[in-house]
């Protein structure tokens, strides 16, 4: 996707819905695609939820993105559109499930203020909204690896 699309989908996403759990049924006769990320894959989190994240922020410059940890680290991206604003994230993913509690994503504002840039309060909507894209993403992923 371009920069200014996704960019626009962070701001206007709406809030996430219900988060479909995964099955807790057991039995030897489950189909393989229902068996959770963690269980096959080979990086340390929820590969869902790794993926989408990756995917989420790929407009951004990456810093750091440790798939053993769950962190990814962002650089300052700086919106064309508004360059006087730049924003920093730091997405944890917490658990190897696909859980709206295992993803936590933080962020940095910054505006520039006589040459220097000044940090600044972002709304707690955009780090919420950014959580829901990742969480939807992931959920979708997570479907169309079990329906493909």
């Amino acid at each position: 996707m371009r920069k200014d699309k996704i960019a626009t989908h962070i701001i206007t996403a709406s809030a996430l819905g219900a988060l479909v759990m995964l099955g807790g049924c057991g039995g030897s006769d489950r189909p393989k695609a229902d068996i959770a990320a963690s269980k096959i894959t080979t990086i340390g989190v929820n590969s869902y939820m790794w993926q989408a994240s990756l995917e989420s922020l790929s407009f951004m410059p990456l810093l750091q993105a440790d798939s053993n940890g769950g962190v990814i680290i962002t650089d300052w991206y700086v919106n064309p559109q508004t360059p006087t604003d730049r924003v920093k994230l730091t997405v944890t993913i917490l658990d190897q499930d696909l859980r709206a509690d295992g993803l936590r994503v933080a962020a940095s504002r910054q505006v520039a203020q006589n040459g220097q840039w000044i940090d600044a309060p972002i709304q707690a909507a955009t780090v919420q909204k950014l959580e829901s894209i990742i969480l939807t993403k992931a959920r979708d992923l997570r479907r169309s690896a079990i329906d493909g």
